[in-house]
């Protein structure tokens, strides 16, 4: 590896909404068997891996991003490393990680890294691996990871880690509200607990029937996770309903939170809503649904023409 030209790659790492998440159940291994609608946006962070001699490393600019082994890129590094049964720890490549997508946001952010990862340090490294195999190795990262290697509309049981293809939700614009606060999974998954062991239970929340073609009577905009989170942090009703006043045709939370979504049919549409929101006190982002053609045509790695070592330091 040291005496082979250096190579860098980029692919792009997109993120989600849950156009609705169920939670089931508790399992025997301690997780909650979900059923999910995940939704690819156009919203994405950028992975560069540059191959070069010396251990594995990552570098970002963005604030509160961590560098070291806790980072699902580094999880995904290794795994791969271990998965073409190669010695030691991973090696002879730094990743440079562009961030866009919020942190603890409910936008799949860190699972999408990872997918992005594998793919480019596949192409990074010269293997070639087959779908099923990265799809094995994202498995063992993150129930969601394996939904970020193909993307689109895709119900998803189990953790969330059995993906099943949809068809693709039509083409919406997707205005995000990000509050000043972020949410952990598993701090969104014990105050779900906690409110089922008291008896109460989530607030039911009626069905939102998007107008116009739908891919599944599976996806309805309910997010169990919602209430228990919204007794914590009111903002994420107060955000929901801000979206329907300046005209989306639902709003819900995304995942874990805290990001709240709220979609539209028209662009021109999105941006009054954008407009509208814009003294709102919380970040206003635009994006839109992506498909699982597009997302896969968008999100193939990219082998860059210059190497861009000399902009990591």
């Amino acid at each position: 590896m040291a005496s082979s030209p250096p190579r860098a790659v980029a692919v792009r790492a997109y993120g989600k909404i849950n156009l609705d998440l169920r939670v089931l159940g508790p399992r025997p291994d301690g997780f909650h068997e979900l059923r999910t609608v995940f939704q690819s946006i156009s919203l994405h962070d950028t992975i560069t891996c540059v191959t070069r001699p010396g251990p594995f490393a990552i570098e970002c600019a963005t604030a509160g991003v961590p560098l070291e082994q806790s980072n699902l890129i580094w999880r995904a590094g290794e795994a791969l490393w271990r998965a073409l049964r190669r010695p030691g720890p991973a090696r002879d490549v730094v990743v440079r990680l562009e961030k866009r997508i919020p942190l603890q946001a409910g936008l799949g952010g860190g699972s999408a890294d990872a997918a992005a990862t594998l793919v480019g340090l596949a192409r990074a490294w010269g293997v070639q691996l087959r779908p099923s195999q990265l799809t094995d190795v994202a498995a063992t990262l993150g129930a969601d990871v394996p939904f970020f290697l193909a993307g689109g509309t895709a119900l998803g049981l189990g953790r969330g880690d059995e993906i099943y293809p949809l068809a693709d939700l039509p083409r919406h614009w997707v205005v995000l509200l990000v509050p000043g606060f972020g949410v952990s999974t598993p701090e969104a998954y014990a105050w779900y607990d906690a409110e089922r062991e008291n008896a109460r239970g989530p607030a039911v929340r009626e069905p939102q029937f998007v107008p116009g073609p739908w891919p599944s009577r599976a996806a309805q905009m309910i997010n169990d996770l919602e209430a228990p989170i919204a007794l914590h942090h009111p903002e994420i009703d107060q955000m929901k309903a801000a979206l329907r006043r300046v005209g989306a045709v639902a709003a819900a939370m995304s995942g874990s939170g805290s990001t709240v979504f709220g979609l539209f049919q028209k662009r021109s549409e999105a941006l009054a809503a954008v407009d509208g929101l814009a003294a709102s006190g919380w970040q206003v982002l635009l994006t839109e649904s992506l498909g699982r053609g597009e997302h896969g045509h968008l999100s193939r790695p990219r082998l860059l023409a210059r190497n861009p070592l000399s902009r990591l330091h």
